[in-house]
């Protein structure tokens, strides 16, 4: 919530365009800055992510060439260590997920960074991730086996079962009863009676369904990082602030007292605010309303107590923001 934020307009009583002096100017040079937000994030950016480059370009795309380059190492998989290992040594970092399987990979980490990092919901994405693999690497070799007319391997209980419980393949369970049915038919059989039939399109289910839970569960490791990042940011931007804000503009200031909630829907509790991104030390904070736009670059000091910046607009203000907590984050 927010105690007071008021409307965006172009005149004077506005923190997005004004603000009434009182002689913060911060040694400011008459010069009016350009898209100062986008420039900060930018920077931060290239300097945060940079040495991550060629992970960040990484796209779940490359699911299915991992699933006929590696079959020989999702077949074997029936158990959580099995697929973590598999996931952290190969699978992972070939997926453009070299943090998570970094992290997930490394051992004796502190109980109190395990929670932080929220490391058993990232392994539960990551179980889901190499259960789609599995079934769809399966369900790929049986429809190949099928139309091949050749006998597939049977699978064993443990990683059926092991299937069962990651898997969100509604097909998949047909696909394990028609691969066991099918053990039983004669060798001669033609491979277009109906049965045969039946196995090929519960395959193809299959083979769809996972690849679709595949990307899901890929997308959901690959925002781990930004999801962590968002929420120590919003944990540490979370309190009640006094903010003065100075419209060179106008050479008017104007003072607020901004209430950030807990991590949660911010559209939902602050009024105005779009978007927040947190990058180390760094804020960016994009505001909307009523066709008025204004970007805040912003960062901590002296403890998460301060924070300094400035800002821009699409009405022509710029200036500087500081703000200093009064109150501690109320949960």
């Amino acid at each position: 919530m927010i105690r007071r934020r008021p409307p965006l307009r172009s005149q004077t009583r506005t923190d997005v365009d004004g603000a009434q002096t009182s002689g913060y100017e911060r040694g400011h040079s008459p010069r009016r800055p350009t898209m100062t937000g986008f420039y900060l994030v930018m920077g931060l950016t290239i300097l945060t992510l940079s040495p991550t480059f060629a992970e960040e370009r990484a796209s779940p795309t490359s699911l299915a060439q991992q699933v006929s380059q590696r079959a020989d190492q999702f077949a074997p998989i029936d158990s959580d260590e099995k697929a973590m290992a598999v996931f952290t040594t190969t699978v992972g970092p070939a997926l453009g997920l070299k943090d998570a399987a970094g992290t997930l990979g490394s051992k004796r980490l502190p109980s109190k960074m395990v929670n932080e990092l929220k490391l058993a919901e990232l392994s539960q994405a990551v179980y889901e991730l190499m259960a789609a693999l599995a079934a769809w690497q399966l369900a790929d070799s049986i429809r190949h086996d099928a139309i091949q007319s050749s006998t597939a391997v049977p699978l064993s209980s443990v990683k059926q079962e092991w299937l069962r419980n990651h898997s969100r393949s509604p097909s998949l369970s047909d696909l394990l009863r028609l691969t066991q049915e099918d053990q039983t038919l004669p060798t001669s059989q033609s491979p277009s009676n109906p049965q045969n039939t039946e196995l090929l399109l519960a395959a193809g289910h299959t083979v769809f369904e996972s690849s679709q839970q595949a990307i899901a569960a890929w997308w959901e490791i690959y925002g781990w990082k930004d999801r962590i990042r968002q929420a120590k940011g919003r944990a540490r931007l979370c309190g009640t602030w006094q903010w003065t804000i100075h419209n060179h503009q106008h050479h008017e200031e104007q003072k607020h007292a901004l209430v950030f909630p807990p991590d949660g829907p911010v559209s939902a509790t602050i009024p105005g605010l779009s978007e927040m991104i947190f990058l180390g030390d760094g804020v960016y904070l994009r505001w909307e309303q009523n066709g008025h736009i204004q970007e805040d670059s912003l960062l901590f000091i002296k403890d998460n107590t301060k924070i300094e910046g400035s800002f821009v607009n699409n009405m022509g203000g710029w200036g500087a923001i500081s703000g200093k907590r009064m109150a501690p984050c109320q949960r």
